[in-house]
């Protein structure tokens, strides 16, 4: 039934009939060589309680199922214990336990593991570079960020008088282009995606950071060409692009008594077509895997939520990908 290679099958997966249900995620498990994520979680182990000590890998991939699915802890326990599907995939027999929420909760939050986040998405991508699905030199940005609710925003007092609100997000104000101001207690999710709606960095702050403060952190440097809506638009940026001879592809924005030209309207129609991908990237996120509010209190728990979806995603999206490509020498064959 699963790949796990440590040890023979049991008798009840043995007598498991195969069915295509249960090889829906086959091809996110080829897509990449788990082996070397293997290699970077080797150093994460079970807080020593006398508890069962689960692999990392096994525990990383359960993590990747809690995005896709965009299950609580509870939940993604229960759906280890009785869905064929997910046990194939993190490796765990049929005639054996499975993590329970505590575990996976501990697990997450480990220094070590929050540690690693940034690193495995760079060898997640890495390897789809090396597969061909991702492009590396000549590579364009679009870089852009979404607010996410704060799982408790309102100040309410609790027990004792104190205040229930988490205290590591901050207040969003936007104004629309209705004119309306929105304000919104939460976080800020900041990307960098390429042509192919692949993620590419990421950053996370407090809902009150202005997206400009973290527009350099999520470039390489190494881009052709940099786009972003206006809210990016600065002399400081323009000369931060200018310095490393990057295209600028940031929509110009007007000012008072200074409205845009036709001609500066028309650059921004054709910016705007470009950077959309990442506004589809934002969508998706939030539709499927449940960014548009946070499930955790704290920044930092919330940051490893989210930086989990974006890798889960990118994962998807090579099948994906993948998938298109083949189609297209299919057709040409």
């Amino acid at each position: 039934m699963s790949w796990k290679n440590l040890k023979q099958r049991s008798l009840a997966d043995a007598l498991l009939t195969e069915h295509k249900a249960l090889t829906e995620l086959d091809d996110v498990h080829e897509l990449i060589d788990w082996t070397r994520i293997e290699t970077m979680l080797k150093d994460i182990h079970n807080n020593p309680r006398g508890e069962q000590a689960w692999p990392p890998l096994l525990m990383f991939k359960a993590m990747l199922l809690q995005s896709w699915y965009n299950l609580s802890d509870p939940q993604l326990e229960k759906q280890l214990a009785r869905d064929l599907l997910f046990r194939r995939f993190v490796g765990i027999s049929l005639s054996e336990s499975v993590p329970d929420h505590s575990t996976l909760w501990r697990f997450r939050n480990k220094p070590e593991v929050m540690s690693l986040q940034e690193a495995l998405l760079l060898e997640v991508n890495h390897q789809l570079i090396e597969k061909g699905l991702l492009i590396k030199q000549g590579e364009i940005s679009i870089v852009d960020a979404s607010v996410i609710k704060a799982q408790r925003n309102r100040p309410n007092k609790g027990v004792n008088g104190v205040n229930t609100q988490d205290p590591e997000a901050g207040y969003n104000v936007k104004t629309g282009s209705d004119g309306k101001v929105k304000t919104t207690y939460g976080y800020k999710a900041h990307v960098s995606v390429d042509e192919d709606d692949f993620i590419k960095a990421t950053d996370f702050t407090a809902g009150n950071v202005h997206d400009s403060q973290c527009f350099t952190e999520l470039l390489s440097e190494e881009e052709s060409e940099v786009f972003a809506d206006s809210a990016y638009a600065s002399q400081k940026t323009n000369e931060w692009l200018e310095q490393r001879d990057i295209g600028n592809g940031v929509l110009e924005r007007a000012y008072r008594n200074k409205p845009l030209t036709d001609q500066q309207k028309a650059s921004n129609k054709v910016k705007s077509r470009i950077r959309s991908g990442v506004e589809r990237v934002f969508g998706i996120l939030k539709l499927h895997y449940g960014m548009a509010k946070a499930r955790y209190l704290g920044k930092a728990r919330n940051q490893m939520r989210f930086g989990m979806m974006c890798l889960a995603y990118n994962l998807k999206r090579g099948v994906s990908l993948q998938k298109e490509i083949q189609s297209l020498q299919d057709s040409f064959a």
